[in-house]
């Protein structure tokens, strides 16, 4: 769903100069057309709006993978046009799926027997495969209150403040009250402790993240598990554990192989994945497992007939594309262990030498640890003058998307900017993106502090102004800057 907004009058239609030798009628922007136009105007239509967008493979802000083979591209345009519900029609796209999710659920060290089924199902992405762990985790938690003869309309589920929104979401949609652990300076993920304090009797579960989307940083799975246990033992609850390993899920397994986070911790009941961010998949790909068969409620599981024969279903949404789970099997037949270590490894060094660059500029406090997802996280020693957005609007400049943003409750005073390292982040770039790190520090050391400052004399006075006045002040003083720079011989503009 797309929350859009009205346009003023002046721009209600798209204009391109391409385009004329093909149409010279302009479209409009919220209408469909009267008229049909030429393919060849079609495209360059939206491809001259598309040149505006950001360059993916500089968006440093994103988990999500913006390169794969050639070949693994060829493979998911032939398939591009095969809806991945229709088992019946192609019975091979979910072998594929199968396979993909027997491999994972072996990955993360799940319970089976030779020959025995993993129990999964693929997503459109982590979000989607977190609604359905949480609706287990719900039912499951419903059905033992229902027998027990015990209230059953009051379930909450305990995490870290540093949950990607999805889990609010989940809370939110499903009528299910969020615990919120906060963080604190220094320590930006879940504190098992304080976690395990908030489980009561109406806590469906605890979720533990593998990869906090703020640093990177693995939170104590095998902590939470042993807390967890003791606390169990003690009331007589059952409260499981699902990890969000959306970012670590295939990491973990390659370069930690020790760490004890998924299903070798006996309250682990599922985990999911993101196949678009280090399964090294285009976006649009998300994989949920449980820990055993029956962890997943079977009144969650639709059947259909009428696609040809009997499909057992359990997604949040119905038709979508069989392409990403095609690419996933390619990768993991493609790399194997092997290469998926490789790479993970490969981004871990790129993650150092960019940590260690931007370290010896002097500049920076670096937030993230080095163990977790490869991620820099850092923040400026000084912000007196200028902060972290305004190294990141300045640093688009030179084409890189990097995100500055403020940390939850009750951290929020801290501001800090994060680079994400994948599989095409080179060493080369992380060098580069030092060096203009270095121009952008120098340019603003130039320029007067933040202008936003300046201006706060309004509010001094007691005297609010309005949105446009500030604007109106802002647009004066930059304009006056700009022609003081450009009238002075010995600066360049």
């Amino acid at each position: 769903m797309v929350l859009s907004k009205t346009a003023s009058e002046s721009d209600v239609s798209i204009h391109s100069t391409f385009a004329s030798r093909y149409v010279r009628t302009s479209l409009p922007r919220f209408e469909m057309p009267e008229n049909s136009i030429p393919k060849e105007a079609a495209y360059q239509i939206i491809n001259d709006e598309l040149m505006l967008d950001g360059n993916p493979r500089l968006n440093l802000a994103s988990f999500v993978t913006t390169w794969m083979e050639p070949e693994c591209d060829k493979l998911m345009m032939e398939s591009i046009n095969k809806n991945y519900v229709d088992m019946d029609e192609y019975p091979v796209t979910t072998e594929l799926q199968n396979r993909c999710v027997n491999m994972i659920a072996r990955l993360f060290n799940a319970p089976l027997g030779d020959g025995e089924a993993a129990v999964g199902v693929g997503t459109v992405g982590s979000s989607e495969a977190i609604m359905l762990a949480g609706l287990a985790f719900k039912r499951q938690w419903q059905n033992k209150r229902k027998a027990q003869g015990l209230p059953y309309d009051k379930p909450n589920i305990v995490t870290g403040a540093n949950v990607q929104v999805c889990w609010e979401k989940f809370a939110r949609y499903f009528e299910v009250e969020l615990k919120e652990v906060k963080l604190r300076e220094g320590y930006y993920v879940m504190d098992p402790e304080k976690a395990v304090e908030m489980v009561d009797e109406n806590t469906i579960c605890v979720a533990a993240i593998l990869g906090s989307t703020l640093t990177g940083e693995f939170e104590d799975v095998k902590l939470l598990n042993d807390l967890l246990v003791e606390k169990n033992k003690q009331t007589g609850w059952d409260t499981g554990i699902h990890v969000d390993a959306a970012s670590g899920g295939f990491i973990a397994p390659f370069l930690y192989p020790e760490l004890e986070w998924d299903f070798r911790l006996p309250l682990v009941k599922s985990i999911n994945v993101s196949g678009h961010k280090y399964g090294l998949v285009y976006a649009g790909i998300g994989w949920v497992v449980w820990r055993t068969k029956s962890d997943l409620p079977d009144e969650l599981i639709f059947h259909i007939n009428y696609l040809g024969a009997d499909q057992p279903t359990f997604t949040l949404n119905f038709s979508k594309g069989s392409s990403q789970v095609i690419a996933q099997y390619y990768q993991l037949i493609r790399l194997g262990f092997e290469g998926y270590r490789n790479v993970m490894d490969n981004c871990r060094e790129n993650m150092i030498v960019l940590r260690q660059g931007l370290e010896k500029t002097g500049r920076f406090n670096i937030v993230s640890k080095e163990n977790g997802v490869p991620l820099v996280a850092f923040s400026l020693k000084d912000s007196s003058c200028h902060d972290e957005f305004e190294v990141a609007e300045t640093l688009r400049r030179f084409g890189w998307i990097v995100p500055a943003y403020t940390m939850p409750a009750d951290a929020q005073h801290v501001t800090v900017l994060r680079v994400v390292i994948r599989e095409d982040f080179s060493r080369t770039l992380a060098e580069r993106l030092v060096a203009d790190f270095e121009k952008v520090l120098h340019e603003l050391d130039t320029l007067p502090a933040r202008v936003h400052a300046k201006m706060a004399n309004g509010k001094a006075n007691g005297v609010k102004k309005t949105e446009e006045e500030t604007t109106r002040e802002v647009t004066a003083y930059w304009k006056k800057f700009v022609e003081t720079k450009k009238s002075n011989k010995n600066r360049i503009c």
